[in-house]
């Protein structure tokens, strides 16, 4: 059947691009690059490094017109219906054949079996692949429906250099239902010769393409009621690689007329798969999971159906509640998976804590809070992030001098800056969030409150005695609600009795069921409200979460967008260090205590959180997450 359309292509110069995605449902597609042979081993390399947008299906020998591997009785000279012939980095023409390819002196080198003995063909997936397999899945695909080509777009992603060979990423896009959007991500992931799994679902401004109607290649394809913006990495990567190295003499596809193979699109395929850092794409506990983050912009995550499950794993263990104050009716399924997810993508963090509730004693504060900042902290530390703690100015030297401890004692990977807010003025928050109090310049992509004092609908602060401690406590809460409007800057809260900053999310139930509920709420919320039996348990969780999500390959690629996705053992090492210890959380704990920071329910000057002792309670607390995350599998339900 391919045998016989490839020599129809032979007859019939003049099909359209567009008509390939239709013609040749149900069978792999290639794009094809032919190099000078001193380039191969660059390119080779280049592919190896960038594998989702140049997945490599076959590299040939020099002079190599056939590709078996690939496909019967196939000539790459006739067997694409439109070629692109490039010349020092400049593509100089089209054309429909390279058999009687005559160069810019005249001679014909065709002809010549000295030109194809020194050029190597490269065959990689493409995208035009997985279509039939999503038409079978019943997901609409739009460019087919418009009878278009796809949208190909040049991002400000650049791929990871080999040899000569550096360019900016290339995606394909196609508008989908949101609703969809899991299917369409399974189906795409269990075919990594075409590409895989999308490398991002949301605003194009966040790849750097500024108008998503104008696409550098292929036609503008337009969006559905209900569709969000979905992108893979993109063969035509491939194109810009030859623009960039400015070879002496290339060819490639041009961008649609694709290679048409004898391999079936099913995940059923014999062809062997390729893999995503050694990770077998048919297991169906690596099957990526999507996830909405944010609204503004509008972003998606993926993570794994085992990363996920490990996760709310660790949720569940955090919801435990021995102190009995009811936080299990606050409980939100997968606030922490999300605000994780978030925080993963964010690169400068603003943490805030602080809970003055023994306002009769110097300090005022308890013992909740700082050790699950210092523990996020540290994670975000590890993972590349920038961190800073945002304080009330009267605890500055203080918790400078806890931060210092934290570093000597190996408790925090690295020292942070420590910074102050106050309100002296109307913009004061917008100016403290973004650079000159601009909103399209953030200073931070996401803030975290955990056991910080959250205001009232009253504009007071109380603890959960119903005790007015406003006279102690910084306007922090002014970020997070100037932070909704911000594009770019999202927000999670932590906390134990809904009196926190970041509750007003769940005010209603904190209302309705905690002792008090209607004095004490907080009235400010947060875009993710992660409630813990204590608080510093959400933040050992955060620390946790965020760990599994960068030893997950399926988040890890598409964070990485599917380039460069080897971890080196030195890196992975360095994150399992960072993770959260009993020895760490004893260490911190009784530098708190020294300093005269007492346990929040009893006011006791003791190794305890909130009444509860850090043996067994917070030590088996915190044993159990490590179990969670580097244990075995976790059983996972989508």
């Amino acid at each position: 059947m391919q045998t016989a359309v490839r020599a129809a292509r032979r007859s019939l110069r003049h099909w359209r691009s567009v008509s390939h995605s239709a013609m040749s449902s149900g069978y792999q597609q290639a794009n094809v690059v032919i190099l000078p042979n001193h380039l191969a081993d660059d390119f080779e390399d280049f592919c190896q490094k960038n594998p989702a947008p140049l997945p490599l299906l076959y590299r040939g020998q020099p002079g190599e017109t056939s590709c078996p591997p690939l496909a019967k009785h196939a000539d790459i000279r006739t067997d694409i219906s439109q070629y692109c012939v490039y010349e020092e980095g400049q593509m100089v023409k089209t054309v429909s054949s390279l058999q009687n390819y005559i160069t810019r002196t005249g001679s014909e080198q065709a002809a010549d079996c000295g030109f194809w003995s020194n050029m190597v063909c490269f065959y990689q997936g493409c995208s035009f692949g997985f279509e039939g397999q999503l038409k079978k899945a019943g997901i609409p695909v739009r460019n087919m429906e418009q009878g278009k080509n796809v949208s190909m777009y040049r991002t400000a992603v650049p791929c990871i250099p080999a040899g000569g060979f550096s360019c900016p990423l290339v995606v394909t896009m196609r508008p989908l239902p949101a609703a969809m959007l899991d299917t369409v991500v399974e189906v795409t992931h269990l075919n990594p010769q075409a590409h895989g799994a999308p490398v991002h679902i949301g605003d194009p401004a966040l790849l750097g393409i500024q108008d998503i109607s104008s696409p550098h290649y292929g036609d503008g394809v337009e969006l559905q009621p209900g569709d969000v913006t979905v992108f893979w990495a993109c063969g035509v990567t491939a194109i810009e690689a030859i623009l960039s190295s400015k070879p002496p003499l290339a060819f490639s596809h041009s961008p649609g007329c694709m290679f048409l193979t004898d391999i079936p699109d099913s995940p059923s395929s014999t062809h062997k798969p390729l893999t995503c850092d050694g990770v077998d794409p048919t297991d169906p506990e690596q099957i990526p999971l999507s996830f909405l983050i944010s609204h503004n912009p509008l972003l998606y995550s993926l993570a794994s159906k085992r990363s996920v499950g490990k996760i709310r794993q660790l949720e569940t263990i955090i919801g435990e509640d021995p102190g009995q104050r009811g936080i299990k009716a606050l409980f939100v399924q997968d606030e922490l998976l999300r605000s994780c997810l978030a925080l993963s993508h964010a690169s400068h963090v603003a943490i805030t804590t602080g809970f003055p509730t023994h306002y009769m004693h110097n300090p005022p504060d308890e013992t909740d809070g700082p050790p699950g900042a210092i523990a996020m902290a540290t994670m975000l530390l590890s993972l590349g992030k920038q961190v800073t703690m945002v304080i009330d100015k009267r605890d500055v030297e203080m918790n400078q001098a806890i931060i210092d401890e934290a570093v000597r004692n190996g408790v925090l990977k690295s020292a942070i800056p420590l910074v102050t807010f106050e309100d002296s003025g109307p913009d004061s928050a917008l100016h403290f969030l973004c650079h000159n109090g601009d909103p399209n310049k953030p200073r931070y992509d996401h803030l975290v409150a955990i056991e910080r004092s959250g205001r009232a609908a009253d504009g007071n602060y109380y603890n959960m005695r119903g005790i007015n401690i406003k006279h102690l406590v910084d306007p922090i809460d002014d970020l997070f609600i100037a932070a909704k409007n911000i594009p770019g800057i999202t927000t999670t809260g932590i906390g134990d009795g809904g009196n926190e900053l970041g509750m007003g999310k769940v005010r209603e139930k904190v209302e309705s069921l905690m002792p008090k509920g209607s004095l004490i709420a907080c009235d400010v919320p947060a875009d993710y409200a992660i409630t813990a039996g204590v608080s510093n348990w959400g933040g050992y969780a955060v620390a946790c979460g965020l760990y599994l999500l960068h030893t997950c390959p399926s988040h890890l690629r598409y964070l990485k967008k599917g380039l460069g996705l080897t971890t080196p053992q030195d890196q992975l090492q360095d994150w399992t260090a960072n993770l959260p210890s009993v020895e760490k959380e004893e260490s911190i704990l009784a530098t708190l205590m020294n300093f005269g920071i007492r346990s929040g329910k009893t006011g006791n000057l003791a190794m305890e959180v909130d009444g509860l002792t850090f043996h067994p309670t917070h030590s088996d607390i915190i044993t159990k997450l490590l179990e969670a995350t580097q244990g075995s599998p976790a059983s996972s339900k989508a």
